[in-house]
């Protein structure tokens, strides 16, 4: 199969021909039909995640169909339609026993602790616990676009977070995890402030359901600009960067007993950031991470996209062939343009 490889980390990937994957005993191979570009994949070609092995194809967020199966499995077949949370948990542990197969303690993550899906085929492990069906009605490209940034947001918005109707939510960085909280949590009612660095992304989050927008290169504090249009500060805040500014200001510009939400991933040297911790303790606010989403929990959030309150298909932006990834992997870090790209061409 052809795939896109790196065999070292910070160096150009490329397009190669690869042997085909086959199934563990319960797993299964997938033939991808559509799979989307994070900047969580740039992080893993940084050389930035310990579970990357070299040489590595990236790629976690994908939906496709069910190529092979496993022996041990029974729930699916070929030819399914399907995607798959970008965290796979083993059915086993005791996280997984207890609901919670976005921290599995053996957990199997495609483009991470294996070879991924910018590839024509990927190879996914726990298939009975992990795999997603797609209602006919959902195109592959959406569906791929669901896999780490939407489905990480919606867990941070509505199981983290608890937003409500009538709350005020900030949300940090306007990129796909940013757009999609900001989507999420205007659905759930709530009302949201947008902060970014461009006016081209922040437009953008006004059509996604921004009531109120900041660009942080125009204000002198941030941190103010937030308590001034919500009063008092937020109810939720979620860094969906990942820097520690960012990260800072989202803590920092809670209201009292207020949560924040850290989506945008901390790695390398932004993992140890300086946090307000006398305002935590003082105003008793809640810090929360958001890893993922378990596969069982898709069904609320399939259940609101098909209702018409949740469009995801309004945050796929560019689509791409495979053999233009290896460019787009190395320009993730630049953040340009808006939406989220997918890569929908295989031959």
């Amino acid at each position: 199969m052809k795939a896109v490889v790196f065999e070292q980390f910070g160096q150009p990937p490329r397009l190669q021909n690869v042997p085909d994957p086959t199934p563990s005993p319960e797993g299964v191979v997938i033939k991808v039909e559509a799979t989307g570009l994070c900047r969580s994949d740039w992080h893993g070609w940084m050389g930035h995640d310990p579970d990357v092995v070299l040489p590595h194809v990236p790629g976690h967020e994908l939906a496709g169909t069910v190529l092979a199966t496993g022996k041990q499995v029974t729930r699916w077949k070929k030819g399914d339609r399907v995607t798959v949370p970008f965290v796979g948990g083993c059915g086993h542990c005791h996280e997984c026993n207890s609901g919670n197969h976005q921290v599995c303690e053996r957990q199997f993550q495609p483009g991470f602790t294996a070879w991924g899906s910018f590839a024509e085929f990927v190879a996914v492990d726990y298939a009975d616990t992990n795999l997603v069906a797609l209602p006919e009605s959902l195109d592959f490209a959406t569906a791929a676009s669901l896999g780490c940034r939407f489905v990480t947001s919606f867990r941070a918005i509505v199981d983290q977070g608890r937003v409500g109707p009538g709350d005020w939510v900030a949300v940090h960085g306007c990129g796909g995890v940013g757009l999609s909280a900001i989507m999420i949590a205007s659905a759930m009612g709530a009302n949201v402030v947008a902060v970014d660095l461009t006016n081209e992304k922040l437009d953008f989050a006004r059509q996604m359901g921004a009531v109120a927008t900041i660009n942080a290169r125009d204000v002198p504090d941030v941190v103010e600009a937030v308590r001034e249009i919500t009063k008092v500060g937020a109810h939720v805040s979620i860094d969906a960067l990942g820097h520690p500014t960012t990260c800072f200001n989202s803590i920092a510009n809670l209201r009292r007993r207020g949560k924040h939400v850290q989506v945008g991933l901390m790695l390398g040297d932004h993992a140890r950031p300086a946090i307000p911790m006398d305002r935590v303790i003082a105003w008793e606010l809640e810090i929360l991470g958001s890893h993922g989403m378990q596969a069982f929990r898709y069904a609320s959030m399939m259940g609101m996209i098909e209702a018409g309150k949740l469009t995801p298909h309004k945050l796929v932006g560019k689509r791409l062939a495979l053999e233009e990834a290896p460019e787009a992997l190395v320009r993730m870090d630049s953040f340009e343009g808006t939406g989220i790209s997918v890569i929908t061409r295989f031959a």
